[in-house]
């Protein structure tokens, strides 16, 4: 679709502009109270929270197929209880991205580059399947405290309500994981 922009009066295709700067996904401005340059690194933060989430619940998920031993039960459900929060996060987090304007990262790629939580190699021992979803979690909620902080700068309410969530729950994943290591 060929357009005027009317601020310079010059035509560009709106298609065109979409694929060299995806921050440009629509002709029609947001007008939320958040200047564009707080919403692009609000979602850029949003992005990375993510990509974390997401590789997590990745991780959860596989480990909830494969824990085995004498906590198997307990951890398979509490594994489960996890991942399918997560799957719920994970909608909300991109659903947000995408309401302050910005493109929500959906490959694994993009998650890989984008996430500070590493895959996994084998199957590890419940016990060490327990560590390692501390260590994510605790991390997830870490990496959230500065895009909260940009976002409650900003003034961007929905995104601190967001964040505080995740934060909370990935807070309380840890503790009840934690809890089985003692």
């Amino acid at each position: 679709m060929v357009t005027t922009n009317y601020n310079t009066n010059a035509t560009y295709d709106a298609n065109v502009e979409v694929a060299t700067n995806p921050a440009r996904i629509s002709q029609n401005p947001i007008y939320i109270g958040i200047a564009e340059p707080d919403r692009q690194a609000i979602a850029e933060g949003l992005n990375e929270i993510l990509a974390d989430t997401y590789t997590l619940y990745l991780k959860t998920h596989f480990f909830h197929w494969n824990v085995t031993g004498p906590l198997f039960q307990s951890l398979h459900n509490l594994f489960e209880k996890q991942y399918r929060e997560m799957a719920e996060a994970i909608d909300q987090i991109a659903e947000r991205i995408r309401a302050l304007g910005f493109p929500a990262g959906g490959t694994f790629a993009t998650y890989q580059r984008l996430s500070a939580i590493r895959e996994v190699e084998g199957v590890p021992a419940a016990e060490d399947m327990l560590d390692q979803l501390v260590e994510a979690n605790e991390t997830v909620s870490r990496r959230a405290k500065p895009v909260l902080t940009l976002a409650a700068s900003a003034g961007d309410e929905p995104t601190v309500d967001l964040l505080t969530d995740r934060m909370r729950q990935h807070e309380e994943n840890a503790w009840m994981l934690r809890s089985h290591l003692a």
